[in-house]
Formats: C-alpha cells, structure tokens, sequence
C-alpha cells in the first residue's frame, strides 16, 4: 500500500524518540564509566527484513541473530547476545563491543528489532580493558560468544550471564551494564509495539520502505550526482600492528563511479595489505559488506550543498543499494582469518573513512575535508587505596580535518555523543590529578582552513601503576589536502620517556605526570592563503603559537599581538617563492618518509 505522507513523518520521528529514549535509559542505568559517562555505545531499530531503519549514528546488525535464531520461533521477552566478530556478519569489531538485540511483536509476530552495543570495560583476555596491544589471536582478547539467547519470554540465563561475569575483572559493571542494556531494549520494543498497535502493520511498513527509498534517492541525486564519472585510486596506511616493527600497512580503495549503473559506487579494496600478526585487523567482508556500506556512506554527506543539509541527511539501509564492495582474497586486514586478532580495528576501520574521502578529493577537485583520527585509547590500571583493583579506560577524541568552507572542529569523536570522562568524577574514584586538560596549541594541521585542534592532558599519579594505550597516528600524521598540511601526530610522555601508540602495561610511578597530546586534524588549502587576521585570533585564543603563525602561515605579528602587514606581505611572499611545483595534493607529514625508506609520498597522492 502507498505509504500516507503525514503517517510517514510520524514514524520516522518515533523511530528517532524511540531510539534516543534507548539510548537515554541505558545512559542513566548503566554502571561502567565506558558506557554511563563516555557514552561509547549505540542503539538502532531494524525492520524485519533486516533493514536499519534509524540514521541518527550506525550500529551493529541482526543478521547474525536470524540466522541461528529462525524468527518464527522467537517469543516475546526474548533477548539475544553476541560479541563474536567471526560469527556477528562483520557488525561487531572487536570482542568488548557487546551487542544485546531484541525482537519486536505485533499480532504475535516479529515486525521489527531494536538492538543496542557498546564498548565495555572487560570482557577477559590477556590484559586489563581486553584489548591486549600485542595479541596474536583473538583467544588471547576475551570471551567469545556467538549469538545466544540471552533471556528467554523475559527469563534472564543466568548461567550465560555468570559466565560472562566471571570472566570479566569488572564483574559489578559488566552485569550493570547488561542490565541496562536488555531493559532499555525491551522498553523500545514495547514503544515501537505501541506503534504498530497504533497504525497497522501494512501502513508502518509502507512507511518503512518509503524512509528507506527515501534515503537512496537523496544520495543519489544530491551527492553521487557530484562525483564524475571514472575510476579512481588512493591508499592510506596504519601504521603499526603491536608485533612487527612500524611499517606501512596499506588500506587501498578503487572507486569506480557509473551513475547509469544500479550501484553506481564500486569500492574496490584489491590492495589492502595483508593481515596483520597484531591486533589491527577487520573483520569486513560478511554479508556483502553491508555493516561498511553504511559505516562508510556518512563521508559521502560532506558533498551536501550546505553544511546545514549535510546534517539534516540521515544514513540507514537505504545507502546499501547505491554501492557495491569489492574485497580481496582471505588474508588481508579487511579479510582476516580466523583466528586473527582484531581488538586495535580502528587502526582500520577509521582510516578506511579517510582513505574514501581522499579518493572522494581527487575526484571532485578537493570537496572533501581533510584527514581525523578521532579515536584511542588510553588510560592506567592498578591497586586502589582499598586493595581493590582498578581501571580507568578514556576514549579521547582529536581534531576534525579542515573544510573547504571552515576550519576543523577541535577535540571531536567519531561515535556521536561520546565524551571524554569529567576529571571530577575520575579524580574521585581513581588515585590520581588531572592537572590539565586543554586543547593541545599547534596541533592542527595549517591550512587556509585549519585543522582542529587535539587534547592536551596531563595525569598526575598517587599511586604506582599502569599505562595502556591503543592508539595510531603517533607517526603518520592526519593528511592535509589541497595544499593545507599535516597535523601534529598522537604523543605520550611520561616523565620525558615517550611511549609507543601501542602499550599493555607501562610502568607510572607514583608522582609521575602522563602528558598525552591527542591529534590535530589535517589542514585544507594553502597555509599562506589564510586571512592573517584569523591567524592573530588564533593565537589569542592559544590554538596558534606566535611561532606556528609565523613558520606554519607567514603571519608576523607586533608585540601587542596584531598583524604586522607589511612584514607578513614579505614573508609569504618568500614562502610562497620557495613552495615545491608540482607538489602532491596530499600532505602527510614527516611520518611518511620514515617509514617509506625516504620516499616523500605515494605516487596516489599526485593528481
């Protein structure tokens, strides 16, 4: 039936309230700082055909629910668990994201899903925090657990939840955090209920397909229609696993774009390094590639007409249809096998968003923000004053790329909502001062648009203990494009020793001060191009030194902080007489060179 057009904005704003409202429970009833104050999960409402239906953020998939649970023999109260990256379709990347998927019911049948995950203390493994940074197999990461019937016509399995708990040194949070979960996704399977009781099966699901259908028109006719026809190529590079020594570990997309195609996007990923001995590696290549779809389709909004439409554009099943994934051989870092160790995946999965967008730059003349690295991981565990252990874990964002309209954002995180722990309530529950956080001066990648600015934090510990990091980008830097430069890459201190990106259990003494810089996004445009004035703000706003505006923009400023034109005029011009012909159309920084044996850049990056 044709789908009413009132009764379709009513359903895709319950879709949206229902999901919130889920996210909003778990948020107050969840005991983990990861999920209750990072905020580092997601919900998502699937229709029965398996089709995400909500475009506020991305989420797991059910696939792997239905397939060892037939949806005919699914029951009200029935709960489904699973946290198996080989077994979860590629939805889930890594074993501390756990997935709670519950199934909807209208006139005894299942209409509809809504599913929760989200990065979780721990769930046993080698290390604290379950992400052992030199693992080389999953069974040294955690506790697998295929999908599961987690509570059964509302019934908790208490055996699979003491299981789970014991294998977790944060058993309290664990079963806190599941707690929250279930509750949360039951409550919005009685809310989306509600709706179908309200309106009809056939009239919801009509409103269904057209949210969807409208999905894939928008980006078909506003954004692909803005990428020419053609083939194009370009790579970028994680940049070291845990277990070898730094290299570059390729991540390669071919795009070929037919707008007279039914796909008319075909992202090829032939050229993908091999799979890596350390935990860098993605489990992608399931179901078609439908969990990258949609994890890659938001760059695809930054070719909106206006920043404003760009936010206004949602991502749900109905990109799947427009692209087409075509993936290596098993054996590479989007085809791992089992039992290849997966925990640092964002090594990957984050840098496969910048390689679409810098293959997206050179097919549209730049239209792309520059390069981010939004996500790692940091933190210490140890022996509280009580004997008890233990873990503080912290997701820091890092700078936005530049724009081609605007600067970059600083201190972001790629995971909507997500934030960093408040340093009151981490200095009243772990044994240490955070005696700075602040947006890290330079950090951003100069440009006529600047790349935004990473944090700059400093940890002072009472008490002896451990430092872990999961982090990239602490030798390759975020790419500028167009003639905008390379940001500043991810550094760690502690007491003047720098640490690797990757570390299990470095030791802090008591006293010691952990001084970590997060990145700066890359820059966009020539530096020299930048309006002086802006740069003198930035300097007063203490996101520029007075000696990054003069050697990064060749902007000289007086004593009282103002624009010395005539000298400025001088020393761009200068500047600009000594820039290379013929550079690159990407900037990577020193990084590159380092670990290319002296080669200043890929010849992809040449346009």
């Amino acid at each position: 039936m044709p789908a009413d057009p009132v009764l379709i904005e009513i359903v895709e704003g319950t879709l949206a309230s229902v999901e919130k409202e889920v996210e909003t429970a778990i948020a107050r009833t969840a005991r983990s700082p990861m999920i209750r104050d990072a905020h580092d999960f997601r919900a998502g409402i699937h229709d029965v055909r398996l089709r995400k239906l909500t475009g506020r953020s991305y989420s797991a998939l059910v696939q792997p629910v239905v397939r060892d649970f037939p949806i005919a023999e699914m029951n009200p109260g029935d709960v489904f668990f699973h946290n198996d990256v080989y077994l979860s379709e590629g939805g889930i990347g890594h074993l501390p994201d756990l997935c709670v998927t519950v199934p909807v019911f209208h006139g005894g049948e299942v209409v509809a899903f809504v599913q929760a995950f989200g990065h979780h203390d721990d769930i046993g493994g080698a290390v604290p925090g379950s992400m052992p940074s030199h693992a080389t197999s999953v069974f040294e990461e955690g506790l697998m657990v295929p999908p599961i019937k987690l509570w059964d016509r509302g019934v908790p399995n208490r055996a699979a939840l003491t299981i789970m708990t014991r294998n977790s040194r944060m058993p309290d949070s664990l079963a806190g955090d599941l707690d929250a979960e279930c509750s949360a996704c039951l409550m919005g399977a009685r809310r989306l209920g509600e709706l179908f009781d309200r309106y009809g099966r056939e009239a919801v699901e009509a409103c269904f397909d057209a949210i969807i259908a409208k999905t894939t028109e928008t980006f078909r006719r506003e954004l692909l229609a803005k990428i020419p026809e053609g083939t194009y190529v370009w790579e970028d590079y994680a940049e070291h696993d845990g277990v070898d020594e730094p290299r570059l570990h390729a991540q390669r997309i071919t795009l070929t774009v037919d707008h007279s195609a039914p796909e008319p996007l075909i992202i090829d990923f032939t050229g993908t390094s091999p799979q890596a001995k350390g935990p860098i590696n993605h489990a992608g290549d399931y179901a078609d590639g439908v969990f990258l779809k949609k994890w890659l389709a938001p760059i695809l909004r930054n070719l909106a007409d206006t920043p404003e439409r760009m936010a206004e554009l949602d991502v749900n099943e109905g990109v799947v249809p427009l692209m087409k994934m075509i993936f290596p051989e098993k054996g590479t870092l989007l085809t791992p096998v089992f039992p290849a160790p997966t925990n640092a995946r964002t090594f990957v999965i984050l840098r496969l968003l910048g390689v679409l967008a810098g293959v997206l730059a050179k097919a549209t003349g730049g239209r792309m923000p520059a390069d981010q690295e939004t996500i790692r991981y940091t933190g210490v565990y140890g022996t509280g004053e009580d004997g008890a252990p233990y873990l503080m874990r912290e997701v820091l964002g890092g700078g936005s790329g530049g724009r081609w309209y605007a600067d970059g954002e600083d201190t972001i995180h790629v995971v909507p909502d997500s934030r960093n722990i408040p340093v009151e309530f981490a200095e009243s529950r772990w044994p240490f001062r955070v005696e700075r956080l602040g947006l890290a001066v330079d950090s951003g990648g100069p440009g006529m648009y600047r790349g935004g600015l990473g944090y700059d934090k400093h940890i002072r510990m009472l008490r002896d203990a451990s430092f872990m990091s999961i982090a990239d980008r602490s030798i390759l830097s975020c790419w500028g494009v167009n003639g905008g430069r390379a940001g500043r890459p991810f550094l760690v201190t502690i007491e003047g020793r720098e640490m690797d990106g990757l570390v299990d259990d470095s030791p802090v003494r008591a006293g010691e001060v952990i001084r970590i810089r997060t990145t700066g996004g890359g820059g966009w445009g020539c530096p020299y191009d930048r309006d002086p004035d802006l740069v003198a703000a930035d300097v007063r706003d203490g996101k520029v030194s007075r000696e990054g505006a003069e050697s990064d923009y060749g902007v000289v400023l007086d004593p009282d902080g103002e624009v010395d034109k005539p000298a400025t005029t001088d020393l761009r011009t200068r500047l600009r007489a000594a820039l290379p012909a013929n550079a690159p159309f990407f900037d990577r920084g020193p990084g590159y060179p380092r670990l290319a044996n002296g080669h200043p850049h890929p010849d992809v990056d040449l346009i």
